[in-house]
């Protein structure tokens, strides 16, 4: 089943507040977790998990290096649901 990228993106602000407490509205597209957003790596890893119990794909570890940004991450998740 396809993803939306709204949807996902949705999803995803809902995951990354829960799990760093970061408000969903300055979640968007183009912010990096760990520059902008403050993410740490134990927390991506835990925004990882949920991710991938959320929509039903699998994230290996090589890609979440190369998920910088929310777009990174959101564009990744669309592409492995198809």
């Amino acid at each position: 089943m396809a993803l939306a990228q709204a949807d996902v993106l949705a999803g995803l602000k809902e995951i990354v507040e829960e799990v760093a407490g970061i408000p969903a509205a300055s979640i968007e597209m183009g912010k990096n977790f760990t520059i902008d957003l403050e993410v740490d790596s134990l927390s991506m890893v835990e925004v990882v998990v949920a991710a991938e119990e959320r929509f039903g794909v699998k994230i290996p570890d090589e890609a979440v290096t190369d998920l910088a940004t929310v777009g990174d991450a959101v564009n990744f998740i669309v592409n492995a649901a198809k």
